[in-house]
């Protein structure tokens, strides 16, 4: 249901010009008389997104740490939602950001406060954020660690209990079970081979509830990117399914940390065949009473992928990346190619084994919907050129990742081909003011865009100090700059391994409070740190979006230079490019790198200093690094 607009409109002015003079009646009166205080940036922002609603095109809003970037959207933002009946939609960098979005301290909650607004906002979650009651129970029955019964303690009593569901609320969500690891989480959280569509438990899921209640929004909708990318992928095939898209119809889109937006759409688009699954499945539909025929194939398509994975594993043997490249040889693709053939014939095999009620629906339909997904995975990979492919070990298991090489033209069709206004807000879009290369990387050729610096005082509030140290020496020099703070360190990281390696290293005697990311729920992390209930935080996803003000974060160490990962995506890329290091490799480096030095001036109060190191072979960027930063850098 759609909200008073929080301005009159008349006959004699158009709502983007009702609009206008509403923003600047807020911004040079309401608010100052209110004790907010406005900066130029700001505003000029917010009146710069009521042109793009007007024009209803992209635009790329670059503006500095400080600015108060969240206020100058939201204001637009709302009035459009109540203006034309449909909400709003801000998609964040992750699942955290949100969180930090709708904080109880945050900038939302502060026009609510200073307006008198009640602003309907609500947040859609990617699915693997929310329990899969099915999963818990497979996870009951295989271990009786601790974590099941903390799980079950926190689910309400209307999903255990046999009546009407004429009161409930939503449950089920990650940051509800905060005492849970991201392993623990990974064995019962939603997995897209379970068909929730024939669920029997399905009225009774959090994720189903969860998704009744967020289409109802009728100012703001909150998710993340990969979760709108995974939208818009699905949005036609569940439609042909009769299904409902996983998000509503929208108003507007804001890319809160736009800047992430090609990486959310690669991991949407990415399909994803561990070698356990297809066991798995096979065993659930190998029951009594199945035909000769079909179980013959089962045994030959078990056979087949089993071949196909000790291919792949004695192709990535000497791989110890996370991400484990391999070459596609003639052998690996005759396999494929006689696997593609099996699953089709197998396919027709269970139209027939439908009509006899054998096998369980549920089982059926759940194996079905994964042997789709087997079957496009496998196709993309004997088209050589159609994607870019590496294998992982997740949940234990190999496991066999397929991804496009280029989303440009995905997006393009998807998103950018809509009347749709769209808002890319970040701090760092461009390389000195210049969006080339950001535009360049989506297939955005029309577009506006402008730069406005951060308003605070850099060289009064903060000190920026590089080390050069051999990777050896890092440990050490990170452990005395801890012993030495006064208040809050977030230490980043540039990938998990690097983080692992220094946590492996620290001794959990020290007297310092430090938390390592994958610990517990990360969003939970955040809160302790914001607290004070730890000294320091270690993380290699934080890099950008995290906003802590005050003394709770005086300290942020750069532990390397956040350059991309050694991984088949970004070697895809470079095989592109004419100059990888200039085109691909430092630009995505020098981004990462403004992201992370900006976690530390929040506001006009803070204090706070900048340590990072360089290896030796690393202190080439010296000038390089001195050229983003706000305040000159003192070299150790």
């Amino acid at each position: 249901m759609s909200k008073k607009l929080p301005f009159s409109l008349s006959k004699d002015k158009s709502f983007y010009d009702s609009l206008n003079d509403w923003l600047g009646d807020l911004f040079y009166d309401e608010f100052p008389e209110k004790g907010l205080d406005c900066r130029d940036e700001q505003i000029f922002m917010s009146f710069q997104i009521e042109k793009s609603l007007k024009e209803k095109g992209v635009l790329f809003a670059e503006a500095g740490v400080g600015t108060g970037k969240t206020i100058a959207y939201l204001l637009p933002a709302i009035a459009y939602a109540r203006y034309t009946g449909k909400p709003a939609l801000i998609a964040c960098a992750d699942e955290t950001l949100i969180d930090q979005l709708v904080k109880k301290e945050g900038d939302l909650a502060k026009l609510e406060s200073i307006l008198g607004w009640d602003v309907d906002v609500r947040l859609a979650k990617s699915r693997d954020q929310y329990l899969c009651l099915k999963r818990l129970e497979v996870a009951k029955s295989e271990t009786k660690a601790a974590f099941i019964q903390r799980i079950e303690e926190k689910i309400p009593s209307f999903v255990k209990d046999i009546q009407s569901m004429q009161r409930f609320e939503p449950y089920g969500e990650r940051s509800a079970f905060s005492s849970v690891t991201d392993e623990e989480w990974q064995q019962v959280n939603y997995q897209a081979t379970y068909q929730c569509e024939i669920c029997d438990v399905r009225n009774k899921c959090g994720q189903t509830l969860h998704r009744n209640y967020y289409k109802e929004s009728a100012d703001l909708l909150i998710c993340s990117q990969d979760f709108l990318m995974e939208h818009l992928w699905t949005k036609d095939s569940r439609k042909r399914e009769g299904q409902m898209p996983l998000l509503p119809e929208v108003s507007m889109l804001i890319l809160d940390e736009g800047h992430l937006l090609e990486y959310a759409a690669q991991k949407a688009l990415t399909y994803k065949v561990q070698r356990q699954t297809l066991l798995n499945l096979v065993e659930l539909v190998s029951v009594d009473g199945v035909q000769e025929k079909t179980l013959v194939m089962l045994e030959d398509l078990i056979e087949t992928h089993e071949m196909m994975f000790d291919e792949i594993e004695d192709l990535t043997a000497d791989d110890t990346n996370e991400r484990m490249a391999f070459s596609l040889n003639d052998g690996l693709i005759n396999l494929m190619k006689k696997q593609v053939m099996l699953v089709e014939s197998l396919m027709e095999e269970f139209v027939f084994e439908a009509e006899l009620y054998v096998i369980p629906e549920f089982e059926l339909r759940m194996t079905e919907e994964y042997l789709d997904h087997y079957l496009y995975a496998l196709r993309l990979l004997i088209n050589k050129n159609a994607g870019i492919h590496w294998m992982e070990i997740t949940d234990s298991s190999e496991t066999l990742v397929i991804m496009p090489q280029m989303v440009r033209d995905i997006l393009k069709e998807t998103l950018f081909s809509q009347r749709l206004p769209i808002i890319f807000s970040s701090a760092t879009l461009s390389i000195k003011n210049d969006f080339h290369f950001f535009a360049s990387q989506l297939g955005i050729e029309k577009y506006h865009s402008f730069h406005v610096d951060s308003p605070f005082e850099y060289d009064t509030v903060m000190s920026v100090t590089g080390h050069i140290v051999t990777q050896e020496e890092k440990f050490k020099e990170t452990k005395r700059l801890l012993e030495h703070s006064t208040g809050g360190t977030l230490i980043l990281f540039q990938s998990k391994d690097a983080l692992e390696t220094f946590q492996q290293n620290w001794n959990e005697s020290e007297s310092i409070r430090i938390a390592f990311e994958g610990e517990k729920e990360l969003s939970t992390l955040i809160k302790n740190f914001q607290m004070r209930e730890l000294d320091v935080l270690c993380s290699y996803h934080l890099w950008e979006g995290l906003d802590i003000p005050g003394n709770a974060l005086n300290q942020v160490v750069i532990h390397e230079l956040p350059f991309p990962p050694d991984d088949p995506v970004f070697q895809a890329k470079k095989q592109l490019s004419a100059n990888p290091t200039e085109e691909i490799l430092d630009p995505y480096m020098l981004l990462r790198l403004q992201q992370g030095m900006g976690r530390l001036i929040r506001t006009a109060s803070d204090r706070g200093r900048i340590e990072f190191f360089l290896t030796p072979k690393e202190s080439t960027y010296q000038d390089t690094i001195q050229e983003i930063t706000p305040v000159p850098i003192r070299w150790k």
